[in-house]
């Protein structure tokens, strides 16, 4: 069984629907490690609404702050530390799907980045969407993770960029999975029909 961690190369980029889509493909569970802000309707809960199977657990997160910002500020509003050790993967026989926050160096402490919680054993999907710098910001990410020796792909998000994409490809050498493109909606179905398209490549 196979573990995967979901990172982006900045927020907003569409890391969620990436997980949601990657989680129904295998039928995967689903951890988000560190959650901040919108507890009432957080990822855990988006993702839960678009998948269709029903062999995924969803596992409660190691950290649930209040406050919409990186890590380590929320958790300072909240009064807390985020301390790495008490990130626990979940124990599970089946396929893991892990969805980071934020960028892969985004602060959880004074010491830690998100980069801490990727194990080696990890495959790293790196979602990437078009705009101005995001051709930077996906190389400073995809190459970092080579360096460290991870098992690197690549989903685009977002209407195609030919000129960036192919610069993308052709400079990291990381394999693509496929593009979720700018969908007018996002529900069961059209999680279930690009389920379909990136389980081959997953």
């Amino acid at each position: 069984m196979n573990k995967y961690f979901i990172t982006g190369i900045s927020t907003e980029v569409g890391k969620t629907v990436a997980s949601a889509i990657v989680t129904e493909a295998l039928q995967a569970d689903y951890w988000k490690p560190i959650q901040s802000g919108d507890l009432d309707y957080s990822d855990t809960h988006k993702v839960k609404k678009l998948i269709s199977n029903s062999k995924t657990v969803f596992h409660p997160n190691a950290y649930a702050l209040q406050t919409p910002m990186s890590p380590h500020a929320a958790a300072e509003i909240d009064g807390i530390t985020i301390e790495i050790d008490n990130i626990k993967e979940p124990t599970t026989e089946n396929h893991l799907v892990i969805e980071g926050a934020g960028g892969l160096l985004v602060p959880l402490n004074t010491k830690n980045t998100l980069l801490d919680l990727i194990k080696p054993n990890y495959k790293v999907i790196v979602v990437s969407r078009h705009y101005l710098g995001s051709i930077n910001h996906t190389l400073l990410t995809v190459n970092l993770l080579k360096e460290k020796g991870f098992d690197v792909s690549l989903i685009f998000s977002g209407n195609e960029h030919k000129t960036t994409e192919d610069s993308i490809k052709k400079m990291t050498g990381a394999p693509v999975i496929g593009r979720i493109e700018e969908e007018p909606y996002f529900d069961k179905n059209v999680i279930k029909e690009y389920a379909e398209l990136f389980k081959p490549n997953l």
